[in-house]
């Protein structure tokens, strides 16, 4: 049994003498993926239809125990308090506008060749929690206009996950998928974009995203016109305490009377109750877990739910045995009752009803008031910079810069195809600005590395004068038309996800003022992700590009995987008019193995958008990228 996901382990809190460490909590993020191989007798489990069911079953049991807001502590210290670790308030709440989607594939055939319509619906899905949208009947075009709720525990580590599904009477036929990073959006407070789905040929899903911070205020607790939650209400079920072993202790009814006089209720009466609590708001029921053949059981979990009316809302508490599917005792709570505490917390035993005189159970409860954040004008609005292609973060690349070549091949690209109306949008900078370093993780060196040809003695005068590289700085291999490669500070973006630029070659392209000089720079970002299998590649914009004409240039950046050079394959960016900084801030995904993509080179142009009949120069500048050198896992960044 093999389990691939995102374990985080938190050592906390720090002591000063052994075991300095007070206590360990772990948990999975995401829910895991599993593989399973069975030997022996078990490969009967192994059975199609069968090994379904079993590989269900074992994910929902880690699920229950180990995901996200599930977690396990275990103290190492005596004595310590660890409810706070093992039930931390939550981060917030992200709230999910499921709006449309446009141009999805065409999943359902008639007599397997006629091309028919959909009828698409979604799966969205953070931690343990999941929501299905309604189904959108024979469109390929849908409307859903629908809203979902998901507290959000760990920021960063927890993403919203999106799956799009054709319904079908057999089986549900894949359309696509989404992976956004919470942290971008916590940042953003409001996103509303278009996403591209991945895994997919075509598709795009319209979102609004609103990040709920969690604030102890009761101004805010105004009742929604539009019937959306206005806070969360949390609570810590702990214990209870001289629970009946049956109803029949505390009711002296007819029933009860005649029930004790068969034989066949004796035996049961007389084992301790195995009980569970249901807890209700509105119309939302959660179940505990089951304590066996306990009067005082201990549960020790934390449940939330979401309050539309702090004021008129109650909490519903019913206790019930599993063995006799009785109930042992019933409680109501008012949540205007948290009102009255400054804190909105009530942390207490609360007696039970329909149960024995000394029957308690003990709760904390906790209401939190949800607050839309107005979003920083400091920061991008536009929030396609959520979308991410995986959770392993990408690191600053170091000690080894990234070899490429320069093509001096021209290729004639076939007409461009409709611009993506969803581009992924990070924070922007003024193209005559510095790139702010004050972010970045790891220091990246902004000193000018000539090449080995000292004959040219050329320099950017724009750059200053040569330095050599920092110590464990590799060597840049000289290229007989590149002159210098420049090192810049990195770019944060995509939480805290490193930038990289190379350098455009000359490639003995047609020059307006004759002169070999270099013709700019592209600012890429590539890894490889590998949960979801696929390089991913971060085209960020382009500076200091040499116009082709008197009347400017309309840029725009194609990529290939070499040695595919098919047109479905290729990627290509928006176009950006009338500049030579072109901003773009997009997303390419590559679904290759590791295995493959080491084997294969990136083929970036850059491209002047230009009229059919037009005789300006098309291409821009050109660099290949071998990616048999890299450690794709870690990632690279670098001009």
């Amino acid at each position: 049994l093999q389990l691939y996901g995102t374990l985080r382990v938190i050592l906390e809190p720090l002591l000063t003498d052994a075991p300095f460490v007070g206590a360990v909590t772990l948990f999975f993020m995401q829910k895991p993926h599993l593989e399973i191989n069975w030997a022996g007798m078990s490969n009967l489990l192994d059975v199609p239809g069968i090994n379904v069911m079993s590989d269900s079953l074992i994910q929902d049991f880690i699920a229950a125990r180990l995901v996200l807001p599930n977690r396990i502590t275990v103290p190492l210290k005596k004595n310590m308090n660890i409810a706070h670790l093992r039930f931390p308030v939550p981060q917030g709440v992200i709230r999910v506008h499921l709006l449309e989607a446009e141009n999805l594939v065409q999943k359902d055939n008639f007599l397997g060749a006629i091309r028919g319509k959909s009828d698409p619906y979604a799966l969205l899905r953070v931690g343990t929690v999941q929501y299905r949208s309604k189904t959108v009947s024979r469109d390929l075009n849908p409307i859903w206009n629908e809203t979902f709720e998901f507290v959000v525990h760990e920021v960063p580590g927890q993403d919203l996950e999106v799956d799009l599904y054709d319904e079908d009477p057999d089986k549900d036929d894949f359309m696509g998928s989404l992976l956004i990073g919470l942290v971008d959006v916590m940042n953003d407070r409001t996103v509303d974009e278009w996403f591209p789905l991945s895994k997919t040929t075509s598709g795009h899903l319209h979102l609004k995203l609103e990040w709920l911070s969690l604030v102890n205020d009761q101004e805010k607790l105004h009742e929604d016109k539009k019937g959306l939650s206005t806070a969360i209400l949390i609570v810590y079920l702990d214990s209870a305490f001289n629970l009946p072993k049956n109803h029949f202790e505390y009711s002296n009814g007819e029933c009860g009377a005649k029930k004790i006089k068969n034989n066949k209720y004796l035996k049961k009466m007389e084992r301790e109750p195995s009980s569970f609590v249901l807890l209700t708001v509105g119309n939302k029921t959660q179940k505990s877990k089951t304590c066996n053949f306990s009067k005082d059981p201990k549960w020790g979990q934390a449940f939330t739910f979401f309050v539309h009316s702090a004021h008129s809302q109650s909490l519903h508490i019913e206790i019930k045995d599993k063995e006799r599917d009785s109930a042992l005792g019933t409680s109501v709570v008012c949540l205007s009752h948290l009102l009255k505490d400054p804190n909105m917390t009530l942390d207490q035993r609360f007696q039970l009803d329909h149960s024995s005189s000394d029957s308690f159970i003990k709760m904390k409860l906790v209401l939190r008031a949800l607050n839309v954040e107005e979003p920083d004008p400091q920061r991008v609005k536009a929030g396609v910079n959520a979308s991410k292609p995986g959770p392993v973060p990408v690191t600053e690349k170091a000690g080894n810069q990234q070899k490429f070549s320069s093509s001096p091949q021209v290729s004639k690209v076939p007409p461009m195809s409709k611009d993506s109306a969803a581009l992924e949008t990070l924070p922007k900078k003024d193209s005559g600005e510095d790139l702010d370093t004050k972010d970045s993780s790891v220091p990246v060196p902004s000193e000018t590395v000539s090449g080995l040809d000292e004959a040219e003695g050329k320099q950017n005068p724009e750059h200053g004068p040569q330095s050599a590289l920092p110590s464990g700085a590799a060597a840049v291999p000289t290229l007989p038309v590149l002159q210098e490669m420049r090192v810049a500070p990195s770019v944060t973006s995509l939480g805290s996800l490193p930038s990289s630029c190379f350098e455009l070659s000359s490639s003995n392209l047609d020059i307006p003022n004759g002169t070999e000089m270099p013709l700019g720079e592209i600012q890429l970002t590539v890894r490889y992700a590998s949960i979801r299998q696929s390089l991913v590649v971060l085209v960020n914009g382009c500076r200091n590009l040499v116009p082709s004409s008197n009347r400017g240039v309309d840029p725009y950046v194609r990529i290939y995987l070499l040695p595919d050079r098919r047109w479905t394959s290729r990627k290509k960016t928006s176009v950006k008019k009338k500049t030579l900084n072109p901003q773009y801030d997009e997303k390419f995904e590559f679904f290759e193995s590791l295995e493959n993509v080491k084997k294969r080179t990136l083929d970036i142009a850059v491209k002047n958008s230009r009229p059919f009949i037009s005789q300006e120069r098309k291409e821009l500048g050109k660099v290949h990228i071998d990616l048999s050198q890299e450690d794709l896992i870690k990632g690279f960044a670098q001009w």
